[in-house]
């Protein structure tokens, strides 16, 4: 990242389209960065976009299957012949799959859960990592969106919950591989923010123990502003990981 110097900042953030990706982008916008908007459904990222408006510049819409190699490849070239570099990748885009006791997950589920959240987190990370290390001036910053699952697990929820494990070891490979070219790399853990997930947390959530308990909500905006922290970071300075949660909910102690 370049700091406050003669160059507009850019963002690349996956999963534009709702939840946490809108609120990031928003919250991105207000503090006057460029953005690239990647996300499946062009009506839901144009949506974003059209409450991303403060930085002079509309935000580029890439609609963009992140497990698709080539769609990837052409949102991130889109992004560099529009902007001329990339200062910051939120990646974001996941999915999960239907709570399912281990013995009985499907095959299907947890192979599209790692292809959206793994294989899509790499792709977007490696094209963002890509043209880091060649633009003038060099680096920028990558911050992974992880979960309270890289840690501990809720139950039957195998699937998300490798995926999130999985997010932990890119985040460490990134960091590593990058100090060779000023490219910083974070990870953010999110536990129960006000998301569309929210009305099943409210509504009650299966505990280790087998009791269903409702369960604290954190503003969504803590999310994104947590998010605008780690990217406002020189680049000498990192935010390795970050766990953000409900105050009250059952992490600590989970299990």
């Amino acid at each position: 990242m370049t700091g406050s110097g003669p160059i507009a900042r850019v963002a690349v953030v996956t999963g534009a389209g709702s939840g946490i990706g809108r609120a990031t982008a928003i919250a991105l916008d207000r503090a006057g960065w460029r953005l690239s908007l990647l996300g499946r459904k062009r009506e839901h990222l144009e949506e974003t976009a059209e409450q991303c408006h403060l930085a002079g510049t509309p935000p580029l819409v890439c609609p963009t299957d992140v497990a698709n190699e080539a769609m990837v490849d052409l949102a991130f070239s889109q992004t560099l012949a529009r902007y001329g570099r990339i200062d910051l990748l939120f990646n974001n885009a996941g999915t999960s799959a239907p709570k399912t006791e281990f013995g009985e997950v499907e095959l299907s589920h947890f192979e599209r859960v790692l292809a959206t959240n793994v294989t899509g987190a790499f792709l977007c990370a490696r094209a963002a990592y890509r043209i880091m290390r060649s633009q003038q001036p060099q680096g920028g910053r990558i911050v992974n969106n992880g979960s309270v699952s890289a840690h501990v697990p809720r139950p039957n929820g195998a699937p998300y919950t490798v995926s999130k494990h999985a997010i932990t070891g890119l985040t460490r490979q990134i960091a590593l591989d990058g100090r060779a070219h000023e490219i910083a790399c974070g990870q953010i853990d999110i536990g129960n923010a006000e998301t569309g997930a929210a009305a099943g947390l409210v509504a009650g959530m299966q505990q280790a123990d087998g009791r269903i308990v409702a369960e604290p909500i954190m503003p969504i905006k803590s999310v994104a502003d947590a998010v605008l922290f780690m990217a406002g970071l020189p680049l000498s300075a990192n935010v390795q990981f970050m766990t953000v949660i409900a105050t009250a909910m059952p992490f600590i102690g989970r299990g």
